[in-house]
C-alpha cells in the first residue's frame, strides 16, 4: 500500500483504496445480498481506518515538498533585479509584482539590450576572443621615360622598395596580409601575421614566382602588471627604428618607405625582445588623433627598447652577437600657440649592431661589420596641412668597387614629406602629397651589401571613395643607382603607379 501511494496521486489512491476494501463484499453474491449487522460494521471501520491512514500520508507527502521546493523570491526584489540588468535598453520589461519571473535578465542579456558584462568576457575561452582582419593591396608600375633597360654593368631604373619596378611589369600584388590577434588572458595577447604575396626566385629554369607565403609578424605581448601602457614583446616582430618603419604600409601615403630609412631595417622585422611603454597623456593624445582618423605609426610606444638577432627578416642568426635599438617619440599639442588640435610629434632612434651581409661567391661574410645608425624624425599630422620629415647618419656594410670586398663606409639620407587632408569632396576624403627623398650609403639587404646612390621627388593623392578601399596615385621623377655591385652609374627615369588597397 505505502508503493502505490507513493506514485499515484492522492485522490486516485483514496479511490482505490476504497474500491479495494470494498471488492470482497462485491466479489461474493452471498455476502452482498444478506451480509449481517456485525459484519457490515466491521466493514465500515475497516474503511475509516484506511481513509484515516490515507489522509496522514498525503499531509506527509505535502509537507515534504513543501521542505524541498526552492524558496520563491518576493517581487519587488525580483523585479528590481530585472530592471538592473535591462538598464541599457529605453524602456525595461515590467514585471508583475504578484508573479515574479525569475528568468527575465537571461532573456534580456540574449535579447542584447544590454552587451556583456566585463565578468562574462573574462569568461570566454581565450580562442574565442580572436578576432582575423587584413588587407590586400593590387599595384600597377609602368616606367613612363628613363632607363627601364641597360646594357650589362650599368645601372635600370629599380628601386627597392618593389620588385616589380621593372621594364616588363604591369599589374602585381605588393602585399596580401592577414592578420590574427587577440588577449589570451589580461597578462598576454598574440599577433601573427603572413603574407601571401612574397616572390621566390633562382628556380630551376631562372623564372621568378609569385604568391608564396612568408612569415612577417609572430609575437606574443606581456604585461607584468597587466596594465597595457607597459610590454614586453616576444617573437618576431618590428625593429623600433625609425617613425616611417613603424607605421604600417596599410596607413602610410606613399608607396613605399625611403631607401635612408627603410635600409636600416629591410623588412622592418627581426627574431628578439623589446619592452615599450606609452605615459597615459601620450596615449590620450594619440586616441584623439586615431578617432580623428589620422593616420599614426601604430602604438609601438612612447619609449622602445629592445635586442634582435641582427641579421634582418627570416635570416638565421650568423655572428652570435645581437642588434640594440631604440625608439623614443613624443607628441606636443599645439593649443597653446593658438593653433587647436594640431600636433608635433618629435623624436629619434638609435642602432648598434654587427651584421654579416650575403655574399655574391655563396654563404655569407666571415666577418661581422658595425651597422650603427642615428636617426630623428619630426612629424606634424595635417589639420588640414602637415609636413613630415626624417634624417639619419651613421656607418655600415658597403661594397668597394676597387678592393672587390666589403668594408665599413659612412651613410646618411632621409626625406621631407609635405600633405594635406581633404575631409570632403565629390570623390570622397582624400590625401595631396609630395615627398623628397635623398640617400648614400651601402645596403646590407641585398647580395655584397652594395651602395645606393638615391634621389627621387614623388607627387601623389589618396582617396577614399569608402573606408574599405584606398585608391593611391604617384608620379615620380628619380635617380638611382641600382642595387646591385655590378651594374654602376645613375638610372634615371620617370614613374607612374597606381596601388588599390582593400580591407577587410
Amino acid at each position: 500500500m505505502s508503493i502505490a501511494l507513493g506514485i499515484v496521486p492522492a485522490p486516485l489512491a483514496a479511490l482505490v483504496l476504497i474500491a479495494g476494501a470494498a471488492g470482497p463484499a462485491m466479489g461474493n453474491p452471498t455476502a452482498a445480498v444478506a451480509p449481517s449487522a456485525d459484519e457490515q460494521a466491521r466493514t465500515i471501520a475497516d474503511l475509516q481506518r484506511q481513509i484515516d491512514e490515507l489522509k496522514a500520508m498525503v499531509k506527509d507527502l505535502q509537507a515534504a515538498q513543501l521542505a524541498t521546493a526552492p524558496p520563491v523570491a518576493p517581487s519587488a526584489p525580483a523585479q528590481v533585479a530585472v530592471t538592473s540588468e535591462t538598464a541599457a535598453a529605453s524602456s525595461p520589461p515590467r514585471v508583475s509584482p504578484v508573479q515574479p519571473t525569475p528568468a527575465a535578465p537571461q532573456l534580456a542579456s540574449q535579447s542584447g539590450a544590454a552587451p556583456p558584462t566585463t565578468a562574462a568576457r573574462k569568461g570566454m575561452p581565450w580562442y574565442e576572443k580572436l578576432s582575423l582582419r587584413g588587407y590586400t593591396q593590387m599595384r600597377m608600375n609602368q616606367i613612363v621615360s628613363g632607363d627601364a633597360t641597360a646594357p650589362a654593368g650599368v645601372s635600370r631604373l629599380r628601386t627597392i622598395g618593389d620588385g616589380d619596378v621593372r621594364d616588363d611589369g604591369t599589374f602585381s600584388f605588393r602585399r596580401v596580409r592577414l592578420v590574427l590577434q587577440g588577449d589570451v588572458s589580461d597578462y598576454l595577447s598574440l599577433y601573427f601575421q603572413p603574407d601571401f604575396a612574397v616572390a621566390v626566385s633562382n628556380q630551376s629554369a631562372g623564372e621568378r614566382r609569385e604568391g608564396f607565403a612568408q612569415l612577417r609578424d609572430a609575437y606574443a605581448d606581456v604585461f607584468p602588471t597587466g596594465d597595457k601602457s607597459f610590454r614586453i614583446r616576444l617573437g618576431q616582430s618590428k625593429v623600433p627604428y625609425g617613425w616611417e618603419n613603424m607605421q604600417s604600409s596599410s596607413n602610410r601615403l606613399a608607396l613605399d618607405r625611403t631607401d635612408g630609412i627603410n635600409s636600416a631595417a629591410p623588412g622592418e622585422r627581426d627574431l628578439g625582445i623589446v619592452a615599450y611603454y606609452t605615459p597615459t597623456q601620450v596615449q590620450k593624445v594619440w586616441d584623439r588623433l586615431a578617432a580623428d582618423g589620422q593616420k599614426l605609426f601604430g602604438n609601438y610606444g612612447a619609449f622602445g627598447l629592445g635586442v634582435f638577432n641582427g641579421q634582418g627578416l627570416n635570416r638565421t642568426e650568423a655572428n652570435g652577437s645581437v642588434m640594440t635599438v631604440g625608439l623614443a617619440t613624443w607628441p606636443f599639442e599645439l593649443d597653446a600657440l593658438g593653433l587647436d588640435g594640431q600636433v608635433l610629434e618629435l623624436g629619434g632612434s638609435f642602432m648598434r649592431n654587427r651584421i654579416s651581409p650575403e655574399l655574391r661567391t655563396g654563404g655569407i661574410s666571415p666577418v661581422g661589420f658595425k651597422d650603427n645608425r642615428i636617426g630623428v624624425h619630426a612629424i606634424l599630422y595635417p589639420q588640414p596641412f602637415g609636413l613630415q620629415a626624417e634624417w639619419n647618419w651613421g656607418r655600415g656594410p658597403e661594397f668597394d668597387p676597387v678592393s672587390r670586398q666589403i668594408v665599413e663606409r659612412p651613410l646618411r639620407g632621409g626625406y621631407v614629406e609635405a600633405m594635406a587632408r581633404v575631409r570632403q569632396s565629390p570623390i570622397g576624403p582624400f590625401y595631396p602629397f609630395a615627398r623628397w627623398q635623398y640617400y648614400r650609403g651601402g645596403f646590407k639587404g641585398a647580395i655584397n651589401a652594395p651602395r645606393l646612390e638615391t634621389e627621387e621627388l614623388e607627387l601623389g593623392f589618396e582617396f577614399l571613395p569608402t573606408p574599405a578601399l584606398e585608391l593611391t596615385v604617384t608620379y615620380g621623377w628619380a635617380s638611382r643607382r641600382e642595387a646591385d655591385e655590378r651594374r654602376f652609374g645613375q638610372a634615371e627615369g620617370e614613374l607612374l603607379r597606381v596601388q588599390a588597397q582593400w580591407n577587410y
